[in-house]
């Protein structure tokens, strides 16, 4: 019997979800918890994909500062002034460890507008509006097109944009793995209740040797 949950390492690409400066910064109002490992195991996950020449893509949040494209659970605060995530401040960047080259800067007008802002050559990000980075996005149409069936996920946070992205993947009937120890905020048990929808749980080390050759089951119940 076919396992349709299987990931397949020649159909598969790495996102990163909200990997931002505003995340990772003292005093931030939207700091990250585990940040001291999950950076690394993201680091590590981004340069092991761009060694095999598989897709990136960096999913990213910006908040316009009259609050027009907030999340309804945001929008007042921001409205009132809390500044977070603002299109070309230091603190909307990607973290340095993600990067392919230290100058890369994000382009809050072509993401805005739908593009996919290639910044090395097979590594894009691209604007999601609301947790999930299917959410109005062209994600689905770009990762068919390009004949990806299979997503690894990790970045900021667990209970929000990564939950929701890995609803919506599922929903559209991507293959999903999951790099607990490269998502901030996660706990024990929400990890497992993915497990059990099929999602595939490896950390950072196992990932990578899946994806460079070796076989890994993972955990899927």
């Amino acid at each position: 019997m076919p396992d349709y949950t299987l990931p397949e390492k020649q159909t598969v690409a790495l996102l990163t979800l909200s990997a931002q400066r505003d995340f990772t910064l003292p005093g931030s109002p939207v700091r990250a918890a585990g940040l001291g490992h999950a950076i690394p195991a993201m680091k590590r996950l981004v340069e092991g994909f761009r060694l095999q020449g598989a897709p990136v893509y960096h999913s990213v949040r910006l908040y316009r500062a009259d609050g027009t494209n907030v999340d309804v659970c945001r929008r007042q605060a921001v409205e009132e002034g809390l500044r977070i995530l603002m299109p070309g401040s230091f603190g909307s960047e990607l973290i340095d460890e993600v990067k392919p080259l230290p100058g890369v800067r994000l382009d809050p007008d072509r993401l805005f507008a739908g593009e996919f802002q290639k910044i090395s050559r097979n590594e894009a990000i691209f604007y999601r509006p609301r947790w999930g980075a299917f959410h109005d996005t062209g994600l689905e149409a770009e990762l068919k097109s390009r004949g990806i069936t299979t997503l690894v996920i990790c970045g900021f946070s667990f209970a929000t944009g990564t939950r929701a992205t890995i609803y919506e993947a599922s929903a559209r009937d991507f293959r999903l793995v999951l790099v607990p120890d490269a998502v901030c905020n996660s706990t024990e048990d929400g990890v497992r209740e993915l497990g059990r929808m099929g999602v595939y749980l490896l950390n950072s080390e196992s990932c990578l040797t899946w994806l460079n050759g070796a076989e890994q089951s993972g955990e899927a119940a």
